[in-house]
């Protein structure tokens, strides 16, 4: 749970910063592969010991109780600001497709059977490093 934080807490303050950070998708599968095997070991130690919980010993529970907020601050800061990085993406994109819409004039006309006139958008494909 320390070392999930510690990522979760990483990848937050990367994000947060103005510099571009390219290795992001490295923290992202440490971050998957952190909670993976933390997952796997509590329901192990369920599966095996059904009452494990309430056979700590305070100290282990006050250490185990600390970890675990530690751990719940930081996926509530990171979860809120990759959400908000995905807004913006989204917001970008779409602002990105109308623009080059409107400069590539990527409409269409058709005469519906009662003669009026429909006009719908085609979709403009957009290239990001040369790559569609």
């Amino acid at each position: 749970m320390t070392s999930l934080s510690a990522v979760m807490r990483e990848e937050t303050a990367r994000l947060d910063s103005s510099q571009r950070a390219l290795d992001l998708g490295e923290l992202a599968e440490v971050k998957a592969r952190l909670a993976g095997a933390l997952e796997e070991r509590l329901a192990r130690l369920t599966r095996q010991e059904p009452g494990w919980a309430t056979g700590m010993g305070a100290e282990l529970r006050h250490t185990f109780a600390e970890a675990l907020g530690e751990l719940r601050a930081a996926s509530m800061v990171n979860a809120a600001l990759l959400e908000r990085h995905i807004e913006l993406s989204v917001d970008m994109m779409a602002a990105i497709s109308a623009e080059a819409k409107r400069l590539t004039g990527n409409r269409a006309y058709g005469y519906g059977a009662s003669g009026t006139l429909a006009r719908s958008d085609l979709t403009t494909p957009i290239a990001v490093n040369g790559e569609f």
